[in-house]
């Protein structure tokens, strides 16, 4: 069994959580289509230009919208006449062939044979970086996995009591040295205690400070360098968190971040409160870094693996 295998155990639930979270980047999606070609039959520079408009409104970003119409316009070239009434599902199949390009693969299950699996989670303060820690502390806690959590945000008032509360709800230990102590040395005991008590996840929550990037680049750098002191191969994940309702401003942190560290996954939250989904398709497109989960809700099971036929299917379906 995988580490992260109950992300399927409620597959038909998550997809329904889904649709729900993202109705409102389905409707702008399909309400601006439908303006678009309101008494149009064709597909004409006219269109292009208003699904231009629409996906950066979306968010998608300008880089990923020109590859997109431009695909589009490949389509019209080829096929001399294009309907209308074809253009939400040659956007859609679009979307799809841009995801599948990129490295955004659908996540395949870890079995880890050295435990624990150590995930190192970075991010501005206000991305939901402490409640997606939280929230998969307690998916996988009530998978019956053993979790320790560490308060390694020593910075921000308020982060390591609330990281204490999202531990004590999902039954699972919290390191914590307290407020304006050092993070490097958090996340040493964190993945000590893990790695003493055969934990099979550690999770190490970072200050969400995009102060001085060296500072940065050197903190990181630091956590990163201590946890291998305990675990050599850790950490096996460094989750970057965004606010998908920043549009834009998420893309900017990814770029930052990025800089910064070796980011290998994404987590994109707070996808239920805006029509601009269409962030996950851009930022996916320019970084090539998996987005591993996306939040569409406020319960736990609310962030879920990210699907790219399901993502596509529930802005798009009917």
């Amino acid at each position: 069994m995988g580490l992260f295998d109950f992300f399927k155990k409620n597959s038909s639930e998550n997809k329904q959580s889904l649709e729900v979270g993202l109705e409102k980047t389905k409707t702008g999606f399909l309400g601006g289509l439908a303006k678009l070609v309101l008494g149009k039959s064709t597909v004409d520079a006219s269109v292009l230009d208003g699904l231009e408009e629409m996906l950066i409104k979306a968010d998608v970003g300008v880089d990923t919208t020109l590859k997109i119409i431009e695909r589009i316009e490949a389509r019209v070239s080829k096929d001399k006449y294009l309907n209308t009434s074809e253009l939400d599902k040659i956007l859609k199949n679009e979307i799809a062939s841009l995801l599948a390009e990129n490295n955004s693969s659908d996540f395949k299950d870890v079995e880890i044979k050295n435990p624990p699996y150590v995930i190192m989670v970075v991010g501005v303060n206000g991305a939901g970086k402490t409640t997606t820690i939280g929230k998969l502390a307690h998916q996988f806690q009530k998978d019956g996995k053993k979790v320790v959590l560490g308060a390694g945000d020593t910075f921000r008032a308020a982060a390591v009591d609330q990281l204490k509360t999202w531990g004590d709800r999902a039954g699972v230990v919290v390191v914590s040295h307290g407020m304006n102590t050092d993070p490097a040395a958090v996340a040493y005991d964190a993945v000590k205690q893990g790695v003493e008590q055969k934990a099979d996840v550690v999770i190490v929550d970072t200050a969400g400070r995009l102060h001085n990037k060296i500072n940065l680049m050197n903190e990181l750098s630091k956590i990163k360098n201590v946890m291998k002191k305990v675990h050599p191969e850790a950490p096996h994940e460094i989750l970057l968190v965004l606010d998908g309702s920043t549009g834009q401003n998420a893309i900017n942190q990814a770029r930052e971040f990025s800089k910064a560290t070796d980011v290998t996954a994404l987590a994109i939250t707070k996808l239920d409160g805006t029509a601009k989904g269409g962030v996950v398709i851009g930022i996916s497109d320019q970084f090539k870094i998996p987005v591993k989960y996306i939040g569409v809700g406020e319960k736990p099971t609310d962030l879920q693996l990210f699907n790219k036929e399901t993502f596509v299917e529930s802005i798009f379906g009917k």
